[in-house]
């Protein structure tokens, strides 16, 4: 009986593992993406554009203003009854550690000419959606502005369209009045970033309705008490 309750503690630690992993490369792919498409300068993502304002604001680097920005929106998804994922959290706060270690190496520059500029944004939209695939199937719990955005659904009753533009248009109101750059660049990124992440995820055969996404209480309580799970 040791026996056996070691090999399943080994292989549900081993599936872990890799589970995590999977996050945090993706959480990296994904930062990649954002900082492509800022790097552009033709238009922030309406998120981008309240993080880039706020920024600018108050002085403190864009991957701070990322992760207080997401630390709210956890805070204020959670006052609206929805559950979280050891995924929301570290997306809530890896992708902005992520964004300002790209940032601060420089290997992504600045867009000196249009044709330049559209290839960031095209190539930042495909990779943030590459990004998306892989943390979005280690099964952990949709990002902070996702699950906010499925709690607003929940207690409007509105359509989950409806609901998503409406949270994006404000972040794109407010930080545009705090100086963030709204442009082409915004409109198009709120165009095609759904259909370009359907795409991706048609190529790599991956169908985000059948991953059953882990609460952090069933995470803890599978830590505890390990047995092999799928995802």
């Amino acid at each position: 009986m040791a026996r056996l309750k070691h090999k399943v503690g080994s292989a549900f630690m081993s599936q872990f593992v890799l589970r995590i992993g999977k996050l945090v490369i993706g959480l990296f792919i994904a930062a990649i993406g954002i900082i492509l498409t800022i790097r552009a300068e033709v238009g922030y993502s309406p998120w981008d554009v309240l993080h880039v304002g706020l920024a600018n604001t108050v002085g403190l680097s864009l991957g701070t203003v990322a992760v207080v920005v997401g630390a709210c929106v956890v805070l204020l998804a959670t006052m609206l009854g929805e559950t979280l994922g050891i995924g929301t959290l570290l997306n809530m706060l890896l992708i902005g550690v992520f964004m300002d270690v790209i940032i601060w190496s420089g290997f992504i520059p600045q867009a000196s000419s249009g044709i330049m500029s559209a290839g960031m944004l095209a190539i930042g939209m495909v990779i943030l959606a590459i990004g998306m695939y892989f943390y979005i199937s280690s099964g952990f719990g949709a990002g902070p502005r996702d699950s906010l955005m499925v709690a607003v659904h929940r207690k409007t009753n509105l359509p989950i369209g409806i609901c998503r533009g409406g949270i994006e248009l404000v972040a794109t109101i407010i930080g545009y009045g705090l100086g963030g750059l709204v442009g082409i660049g915004t409109i198009i990124t709120a165009v095609l970033i759904g259909p370009i992440v359907q795409v991706v995820f048609r190529l790599v055969h991956f169908d985000p309705r059948a991953i059953v996404h882990e609460r952090l209480s069933e995470t803890i309580k599978r830590v505890k008490h390990p047995r092999p799970v799928n995802t």
